[in-house]
Formats: C-alpha cells, sequence, structure tokens
C-alpha cells in the first residue's frame, strides 16, 4: 500500500517520503482501517515517538499521521463493538504506524463512530485540534461560564477551536493573533481580538484562563494577566512561565471516543466549525506537508478520493 514515510531522522523534513510499504495486521483488540482522510500536525518528524515504539527501540521508516477518518476493514482479535463497513474516527497511537496511509491499524478503544452526514475531510480535521481544545478548556483548564479566556493563535487549527469551545460555554473570549487574522478571530465568536505585533497582552488586564500554543515570550508576559486562581494551559511542552498565585498545565492530547463525540455533534449542528485550510491527495502530500508556505488551518490529506 501507499504510505508517507519519515526516511531520515536526521534530514527532519526533508526525510519524508511517499512509498509502497506492506499492509498492516490488526493485532489482539485492534482494528485495521480503510483511510479516507488524516489530518496532519507539523514537524511530527521531529517528535520521539515518531522515532520510538512503546518499548523504547528505534523505529525504522515509520509512517507518519496520527487523525483520520475511514472505514473499518478487520477487526483482531477480540475485538468488539465495531463492525465492518462501519465509519469511524480518532486519533492513532503515537508510538505506531501511522494514517497517512491507504490502511492502518488502530486500538479500537481510541475510535468514535463517524455519522453519516459528515465528510470524511471534515472528520479528520478535528480529533487532535477538537481533543486539545476540549481537553485543555474543561478538563485541565476547568472552564466556568462568566470567564475571561485568553486564545492564543485563534485563527489557527486548535486555536480556532478553542475560541469557539469557549464561546459556546459563556466564556468570554479575546483571541490573539496576527493584524490579517482579525475579522476570522471575530467571526468564530471571539469579543476581542488582540494583535500580538502591535498591541500588548498587559492591557487585557486579568484573565481566568490563557490557552498558549506560542510558548516563549509570549507565554511568560500571559502569565503575568492571570487572575489568582486562575489557569495557564499549555501545549507547547513544559510551561516555562508560571502565574503568581495559579496553575501552570502543559499536556499531551488523549484520545477519548466520548469527547469526540460531543465535538463532531457541534460540527452537525453548526455550533462548531471545521478549522480545515488546505486539502491534498496522498500523492501531493508530500509537497504539501513540506512546503515553507505558511497554512492557516488544519492541513487535512485525502487518501481516497
Amino acid at each position: 500500500m501507499k504510505a508517507v514515510v519519515a526516511a531520515d531522522r536526521l534530514a527532519d523534513s526533508g526525510g519524508i517520503t511517499l512509498v509502497d510499504v506492506p499492509e498492516p495486521v490488526p493485532v489482539i483488540n485492534d482494528v485495521l482501517v480503510e483511510v479516507h482522510a488524516s489530518g496532519f500536525v507539523p514537524a511530527e518528524w521531529q517528535w520521539s515517538s515518531t522515532w520510538i515504539d512503546r518499548s523504547g527501540h528505534e523505529r525504522a521508516r515509520p509512517v507518519i499521521g496520527h487523525e483520520f477518518t475511514g472505514v473499518v476493514a478487520g477487526l483482531g482479535y477480540g475485538t468488539t463493538g465495531l463492525s465492518l463497513g462501519q465509519r469511524v474516527f480518532g486519533i492513532a497511537d503515537w508510538h505506531r504506524d501511522g494514517t497517512l496511509a491507504e490502511l492502518t491499524a488502530v486500538e479500537a478503544r481510541n475510535l468514535a463512530p463517524l455519522p453519516g452526514d459528515v465528510e470524511f475531510t471534515v472528520g479528520a480535521s478535528l480529533p487532535i485540534s477538537g481533543l486539545t481544545a476540549w481537553q485543555g478548556l474543561f478538563q485541565h483548564g476547568r472552564l466556568q461560564p462568566g470567564q475571561t479566556v485568553v486564545a492564543h493563535g485563534a485563527a489557527g487549527a486548535v486555536g480556532s477551536i478553542v475560541t469557539q469551545l469557549a464561546r459556546e460555554s459563556g466564556a468570554y473570549v479575546i483571541g490573539t493573533g496576527r493584524a490579517n487574522s482579525r475579522q476570522t478571530v471575530l467571526d468564530l465568536g471571539a469579543n476581542e481580538f488582540l494583535d500580538l505585533d502591535s498591541e500588548s497582552i498587559e492591557d487585557i488586564g486579568g484573565v481566568d484562563l490563557v490557552f498558549d500554543v506560542i510558548g516563549g515570550e509570549v507565554q511568560r508576559r500571559s502569565a503575568r494577566i492571570i487572575r489568582p486562581g486562575g489557569t495557564l494551559v499549555s501545549i507547547v511542552g513544559p510551561v516555562e512561565a508560571r502565574p503568581v498565585d495559579g496553575l501552570a498545565i502543559d499536556f499531551v492530547v488523549e484520545s477519548i471516543p466520548a469527547q469526540l463525540t460531543q465535538i463532531v455533534e457541534r460540527v452537525r449542528d453548526g455550533r462548531l466549525r471545521s478549522p480545515i485550510g488546505t486539502v491534498a491527495s496522498l500523492d501531493d502530500a508530500v509537497a504539501t506537508l513540506t512546503a515553507n508556505t505558511r497554512h492557516t488551518g488544519k492541513t487535512v490529506v485525502r487518501v481516497r478520493l
């Protein structure tokens, strides 16, 4: 089958290539999925989990990509709760071959049913971005109605969903980004927009939660505006700055099917807009994923056209 692999760890994006690889074989509690579309998070080839399995052994030529939609094509021994031909979506294990391929093997517990009225491309844009936003806001940030949230990178794949979910939950949302993102962020429901290039974070005043997708100086300045008891949530690695009288949390997203169902239901009824930016075919995936061009929103590879 065709798959996009990381062939050379030292080559960074230059080691990404489309090749033929053996079809995966589902093991106990696995599902073999015929992939229809796969979302992509930039620079996966830099993640340690791309190159090392759960036992700490090196992985050779790993298939990249982790979020996907598809159809169940096979069931491993002991797998229950899913049926052949069923539409599904979810996140593949970080330490196993991924989803930029015609077939992938995934643990059944990581899958949620994909409703028939949700396009495969739309569904593939949701698992990582949607679950990251959901878990950061509600599990780790403990967001409550009436609180004030700063959503950094509010026009991006994660930030756009953070903005929408926070506003739906009754929060006052301040989205940040570059000036050309202002109208997009306001259209997503943000109450205010802050241009990080020309406006000061400190002018925002006290907030209850900052959702950080940037890190560095932006994170350090953001920590200073968090009210006592507030939370800084980061998805860019260990937190470098902490609120004086609050919490600082960094986390790695988990695949939780019940949350995926909540997210996709919001897409179906119009409460949540999908963050799709660029759509490419599998044959064009390598050029798209390794291009120096900055993409807005989620990049999705359509495996079956």
